[in-house]
């Protein structure tokens, strides 16, 4: 009998800002809130951006005067949209008026002196021998070279791509931990799983308590590694630029460690551990490792997740130069304007409406999986389950980058399985599908026929099709983190977010059996059963993951363990519940730090208790047994 993996907790960073409780999925839909949950929202987002304090049970403002809630939280709403979502690139990321580059150069002197000037900023990191350099005291030099010489000269210009979705402007989550030069990346790792699990309402170490420490496991990374200074971005471009390379670009540049970090800083996980890669279908790569664990009975308790952080110069250009991400002049081109306002780059992702290329964007989303007996035993507040997740590569390819057949497989299987499990009216009037939605041309066209040809096999009419890409960019391997964050959202606050940065669908869009609403969409919050969570990556790496309603989950459980046992674990739920909400009060008002424990109960072999039956760990209530059977008994 195989274990449901149920969602207990959920927690990240995002452009839309901390996704426990709802929150980052709040902001996408803040108009439809009603007043009290808005307020909550803007607060929340205006502490997490120093915009705001909270004090001896009042709110301040930035320049440290007590305000009445209400009267704070309307006077953040501007600063709060207008630094949220996709934008326009902030000076915190990088200044797109002057981004650097190298400019080769040849200097040829004759047997007397060569003379040139150059900004003072345009000297190479290491002068050659030859040249003489005289400064000016205008911000400019004087250069007398000898003889010849090839350089490298550093100069800067216009950024050609300047959206993305980027974290809270002021939000910096390496300032509530001792980061230490930890790449941007890790540090949003840290604040996502800590922020996922004390959204949970347990305390680690009660939960520990029902549990041997290999029925843990931890899978989480990303899909390009982390690429800022403190990474792999650092590593091999600070030797061209004659700085330093540190002892820790190398190690800490690995796309696995998002899940290193978890075990090592958060959870002493001794138990399973791995990182999937898959280009953008990365999380959901992840989540069926998570899935598989806990339905085969390796593991009971396991956090999946995933942290990108690609808003830097290197990579922007990286993908512009493919043609993958809208560049200004095409998204000017786009509406026929001369140049962009703020409006137009908040407007820069519009899945399948006529686009030009997809929007960068950051982000770092982890869920906390439990079996369900597990969940049931403890109390535990169920926010959905994942039955399976669907893999399935492309077969052969002319370019790697094409898409081809694998998407097909994928989503038919999602499905065919919500079929199996909730029967077809459930399919064909109570689910619906989060497109991986990336606002290419190239991609409206072949992940609408797929999704379309799904639809038409099932006899589905008008399947909904939700994007949330057009509200925080394309986070790379995280992407599938943030459909599932924006899809958990409608079975509390029942609305689908809409395609709202679209003006219209584009006419090479397949959709006889699509409804793509282009503003949001109320269906109340136990209308949909199900959600099939969609990823069409680069390399032939395709994913799709069923998400059923809590309603749904509760229902299962109550076939599998009967009504009295849920009766009790709804009564043993109200304590978890009143725990997690105080978390998220703390949290909301900026008194949250995340969990962090460096150098903290660190064993080696002579600390364990070892014989021929179990391994006991110091600080662990239960062993590890290894009292194995033989799975082979008919081999051997």
């Amino acid at each position: 009998m195989s274990q449901l993996p149920v969602i207990v907790g959920f927690g990240g960073i995002s452009p839309a800002g901390r996704a426990s409780f709802h929150h980052g999925y709040r902001r996408l839909i803040l108009d439809q809130l009603d007043r009290e949950s808005r307020q909550e929202t803007v607060l929340g987002l205006g502490t997490l951006m120093g915009l705001a304090t909270f004090s001896d049970g009042s709110y301040l403002n930035a320049s440290g005067e007590r305000i009445d809630a209400a009267e704070l939280a309307a006077a953040l709403e501007p600063a709060v949209r207008n630094n949220t979502l996709i934008r326009r690139i902030h000076p915190d990321w990088f200044d797109v008026h002057a981004v650097t580059f190298n400019r080769p150069a040849s200097i040829r002197g004759d047997e007397d002196l060569l003379r040139f000037r150059l900004r003072a900023r345009q000297l190479p990191a290491q002068l050659p021998n030859n040249w003489q350099v005289t400064e000016l005291g205008t911000g400019q030099v004087e250069v007398c070279v000898t003889g010849s010489c090839d350089l490298i000269f550093p100069d800067s210009r216009e950024a050609l791509v300047q959206s993305a979705g980027m974290l809270p402007t002021g939000f910096e989550p390496g300032r509530l931990y001792q980061s230490r030069n930890h790449p941007r990346g890790l540090q949003m790792a840290v604040y996502a799983a800590s922020d996922a699990l004390n959204s949970v309402g347990i305390d680690y170490a009660t939960i520990m308590q029902h549990l041997s420490p290999d029925q843990i496991a931890v899978f989480a990374s990303n899909s390009i590694g982390q690429l800022d200074d403190y990474g792999f971005g650092g590593l091999t471009k600070f030797p061209a630029l004659g700085k330093r390379t540190t002892s820790k670009q190398m190690p800490l540049g690995y796309a696995q460690m998002p899940a290193d970090f978890i075990n090592a800083y958060l959870l002493g996980n001794v138990g399973t551990t791995g990182g999937a890669l898959g280009a953008c279908a990365t999380f959901l790569y992840n989540l069926k490792s998570g899935v598989d664990a806990i339905r085969s009975g390796k593991a009971r308790l396991v956090m999946v997740g995933g942290s990108d952080a690609p808003v830097t110069p290197e990579v922007i250009e990286g993908f512009r130069a493919m043609g993958a991400l809208a560049e200004d002049k095409q998204l000017a081109a786009l509406d026929g304007l001369d140049a962009l306002s703020d409006d137009d780059y908040r407007r820069a992702c519009r899945p399948f409406g006529d686009n030009c290329g997809f929007t960068i964007g950051e982000s770092s989303q982890f869920l906390v999986l439990m079996s369900d007996d597990l969940a049931l035993q403890l109390g535990a507040d169920i926010h959905g389950c994942v039955p399976d997740v669907f893999v399935h590569a492309d077969g052969h390819k002319k370019s790697i980058s094409a898409p081809g057949v694998g998407n097909y497989l994928t989503l038919g299987k999602s499905a065919a399985l919500v079929r199996s499990m909730l029967g077809e009216v459930s399919l064909r009037q109570r689910s619906y599908v989060q497109a991986h939605g990336t606002s290419t041309p190239q991609n409206r066209v072949t992940e609408s026929h797929v999704i379309n040809e799904i639809a038409r096999a099932f006899a589905i009419d008008g399947w909904t099709v939700s994007a949330v890409k057009a509200y925080l960019g394309h986070s790379q391997g995280t992407a599938g983190g943030d459909q599932i964050m924006a899809s958990l959202g409608l079975w509390r606050y029942g609305v689908i977010p809409g395609l709202t940065t679209t003006p219209s669908i584009a006419d090479d869009v397949h959709r006889s059996h699509l409804n793509l609403p282009l503003a949001h969409l109320e269906v109340g919050t136990e209308q949909m059963d199900s959600v099939l969570v969609n990823a069409k990556g680069f390399g032939g790496n395709n994913a799709t993951a069923c998400i059923m309603a809590p309603h749904i989950a509760e229902q299962m459980l109550e076939r599998r363990h009967g009504k009295q046992a849920l009766a009790q674990w709804r009564e043993r739920r109200e304590q978890v519940r009143d725990a997690a909400c105080t978390y998220d009060t703390e949290a909301t008002r900026g008194l949250a730090r995340p969990t962090y424990r460096y150098d903290h109960n660190v064993l080696n072999g002579e600390d364990l208790s070892i014989s021929d039956r179990e391994i006991r760990l110091p600080g662990y209530s239960n062993p590890v047994s290894l009292s194995l059977t033989n799975p082979y008994e008919d081999m051997c």
